[in-house]
């Protein structure tokens, strides 16, 4: 029987101070772990890590990656348009095979623990490693970012952190470690300046507010134009082409229509629709290095750090 593979992908927020960021990906390097991919985004000021291996080193993978953002991102001196609350803000376990959602929920859990005895930054459990039905939901743990938290846990008992605390840490603030189903990270720039116009999109399409199941969606600027950045976490039941369809319906309403998209990580095979529109709409879109499957059994090499 082969052994277990589960992925994690780490977000930390930074995505301009690109010798930090090679500090944090070269600090997760641990015998097992492979390195899928990693990015900079400067306009959302964040960095997305992708990571995959047998579930012991990718846990500690994921707690020196969060270590090292600790040390070297300070959120008092930074901001950015993507919602956060850490420097290592989000850690989701996904499970690729041999394992279940139920199994990362409680590498998760072993996930925070480290995070909080080896570096006082405390911890929220969500999705499925959740401690409270209340923080199932990401934006209601991030509710208010760093700076509203920070303020927040001073106040109130139910915002205080599941590990750790009650305060965060000073300048480091929580990190969010959960586990969840195969997500695809999925942008759509529109042919418009008009950040109001992207926003009303991601009003209509998000499953929050009635649109589409499993969609999560944010109106943005980046590089200039209006974007609808989105993710998307069931494209079995919300496919990406449903999610095209979607947000070209209502660009047309506005007056506008889409420009490009861009998928920030990997993307299962399963999920690729290859004779679609929006797959026609990719910016720069090479399947050996975005598709999960090839990057399996390919990975990137180790970046040095500092």
């Amino acid at each position: 029987m082969s052994e277990p593979v589960v992925e994690c992908v780490p977000n930390f927020s930074e995505g301009v101070n690109a010798r930090n960021v090679e500090a944090i990906v070269a600090a997760m390097r641990v015998e097992g772990v492979h390195l899928l991919d990693w990015s900079m985004d400067a306009d959302h000021n964040r960095s997305v890590v992708t990571i995959a291996g047998a579930p012991g080193p990718v846990v500690e993978s994921a707690v020196r990656g969060a270590g090292k953002a600790a040390e070297l991102i300070d959120l008092t001196r930074q901001e950015g348009v993507h919602p956060r609350i850490g420097a290592a803000d989000v850690i989701p376990f996904v499970p690729i095979s041999g394992i279940k959602l139920e199994q990362c929920a409680l590498l998760a859990r072993q996930a925070g623990l480290e995070i909080w005895r080896r570096f006082g930054v405390p911890v929220f459990f969500y999705e499925a490693a959740a401690a409270r039905p209340d923080r199932a939901n990401l934006e209601e743990v991030r509710r208010g970012q760093f700076e509203g938290l920070r303020d927040a846990v001073a106040r109130e008992a139910s915002r205080r952190p599941d590990l750790g605390g009650p305060g965060l840490h000073p300048t480091a603030g929580a990190c969010a470690v959960g586990a969840r189903k195969f997500l695809v990270a999925y942008n759509i720039y529109l042919e418009t300046s008009e950040v109001s116009v992207a926003r009303a999109i991601a009003r209509e399409i998000r499953a929050a507010s009635g649109g589409l199941k499993g969609v999560k969606a944010l109106g943005v600027m980046a590089h200039g134009r209006a974007q609808l950045t989105m993710n998307i976490t069931d494209f079995t039941i919300t496919p990406i082409s449903q999610v095209f369809r979607a947000v070209s319906g209502l660009a047309e309403k506005h007056k506008t229509a889409t420009a490009e998209g861009e998928v920030i990580g990997l993307i299962p095979e399963a999920a690729c629709e290859r004779e679609s529109e929006w797959m026609r709409q990719l910016n720069g879109f090479d399947p050996q290095t975005k598709i999960l499957e090839h990057r399996l059994a390919a990975p990137l090499s180790w970046p040095e750090g500092i």
